[in-house]
């Protein structure tokens, strides 16, 4: 790690975080980790809770490794109680590898990727990338286990062409996603080796007499070598990889920039950001003096994967989850309806800050800048579920910790896109969309403010310690 004197000292933390994460799985495990130390208890969802779960406790739980669920009980919880929740997602716009990858062209190994998300995909091109996710592994006595594996030094790429056989490359560049963007893994040794035959061609190898493959085999779907590499990283025999799951990601580690460091370059801010201050803010929350709290809000996070591709998934926003979570603490119909209603939602995602080379890009009066507080996400059609009452909300919490907002809405000749928000309102929550502002969102470097990210803390930080004080001095309806 570099060191930046007089740098924030929540943004070096961070950087810590997404270096250390380049995949959901990692991100979900790194949460589980700070959440661990903080003193929080693993829950396993199948089961029952209502021998674990007391009045003030505070427990996590996962669901496919790629999805987080954190929550704390006032001293004297009780069933109907509502939910103080950040929402978040912790996947990003990626490459994965494909479950037939093998690739072989002009003497060079290749992996067969797999688009996910939408990427601004020409800026993987002549990175340095590795390899991240899990791995299904035989243990001994015929048991499996699904285990984490990052790849810690440079091992593809993406070669662009040389501009002397494309002179147009720089008018409009565009490839084809399915056959120019196919990541180099290594050269074939056995072609550089083999026997060559009369007219100068390589010969092909005698096919081996084998065993037909086995269903659970994945040996003849990837190349031998990509095969070996992983499981010298797992200190395992290649045989005893069963599957995986794994996504490309770029090597060179997120740093702070700018003049004065106020800036962060990284990978994956969208949304790690907003994932990342909702661990601390919670885990920092129950660290405090006079936790538990003797009445109030359930405080949560909700760390969902899959946002990028619709979060129509087990692990996704629109899965079960918060419904889960809502109905195990109020499992009757009565306390369910009135939990639901003293509840309140932050859908945190990042947001879209002025670009000083394309300021028509933006409606003239909602120009988020970055390392200018909070941006609320506004939409009339309902992209965000942002309205008066839950903005009304954030402000006050903002205001609480002397935090500033900014305002997004986007043109009317312009695409909106969405989040969590909107999803997860359906559930009756009252729901508010926001986000620290960002340069270069879905590229493979993002950029962000370094002072942004102490801001989202706080104002997780006022949700949980204020929220329901504010509501109870609320009149709606």
């Amino acid at each position: 790690m570099m060191i930046y004197p007089n740098s924030p000292e929540a943004a070096l933390r961070f950087l810590k975080y997404v270096n250390a994460s380049p995949t959901p799985f990692h991100a979900v495990e790194n949460a589980a980790v700070r959440l661990e130390k903080a003193g929080f208890t693993k829950l396993q969802e199948k089961d029952n809770w209502e021998e674990n779960v007391k009045a003030g406790g505070k427990y996590y739980f996962t669901r496919n490794q790629a999805a987080l669920v954190a929550f704390t009980l006032p001293a004297k919880w009780k069933q109907g109680a509502g939910l103080s929740i950040v929402a978040t997602h912790v996947d990003s716009p990626n490459l994965k590898v494909r479950p037939i990858s093998k690739r072989t062209n002009s003497g060079y190994l290749q992996v067969g990727v797999e688009t996910y998300g939408g990427g601004i995909w020409h800026s993987w091109l002549d990175r340095d990338l590795s390899l991240a996710g899990r791995v299904v592994i035989s243990e001994q006595g015929g048991r499996f286990r699904s285990k984490l594996i990052k790849i810690d030094r440079p091992l593809i790429r993406i070669p662009t062409l040389a501009i002397h056989l494309d002179r147009n490359v720089n008018d409009s560049f565009k490839f084809n996603q399915e056959t120019e963007f196919v990541p180099i893994l290594g050269l074939v040794e056995s072609q550089l080796n083999a026997k060559q035959t009369g007219d100068g061609k390589t010969a092909d190898k005698p096919a081996k007499s084998e065993a037909p493959q086995k269903a659970s085999s994945i040996q003849e779907n990837h190349h031998s070598e990509l095969l070996a590499l992983l499981a010298g990283e797992l200190s395992i025999a290649p045989e005893e990889i069963h599957d995986f799951e794994l996504s490309l990601f770029d090597t060179q580690p997120a740093v702070l920039g700018g003049l004065c460091n106020e800036f962060i370059f990284s990978p994956r801010m969208d949304n790690l950001v907003s994932s990342f201050c909702a661990v601390e803010a919670i885990a920092d929350h129950v660290s405090v003096q006079n936790f538990p709290t003797l009445e109030g809000n359930v405080n949560c996070i909700a760390l969902f994967n899959h946002e990028e591709i619709g979060s129509v998934s087990t692990s996704g926003a629109e899965s079960s989850l918060i419904p889960s979570l809502l109905n195990r603490l109020s499992p009757t119909p009565a306390a369910l309806a009135q939990s639901i209603s003293r509840s309140f939602l932050i859908s945190a995602d990042m947001g879209h800050a002025i670009h000083p080379n394309y300021t028509s890009k933006h409606e003239d009066k909602h120009k988020p800048h970055i390392n200018g507080g909070i941006v609320i996400k506004t939409n009339a059609k309902q992209r965000y579920a942002s309205d008066a009452i839950s903005t009304f909300i954030l402000k006050q919490l903002v205001e609480r910790k002397g935090g500033k907002v900014q305002e997004f809405e986007v043109r009317n000749d312009m695409a909106c896109g969405s989040t969590v928000g909107p999803m997860l309102s359906k559930i009756g929550v009252r729901t508010v969309d926001i986000g620290n502002p960002m340069l270069s969102m879905h590229s493979i470097r993002e950029t962000a403010g370094s002072h942004d990210v102490q801001s989202c803390i706080d104002l997780f930080s006022s949700l949980f310690e204020g929220f329901a004080a504010l509501d109870k001095g609320l009149t709606v309806d």
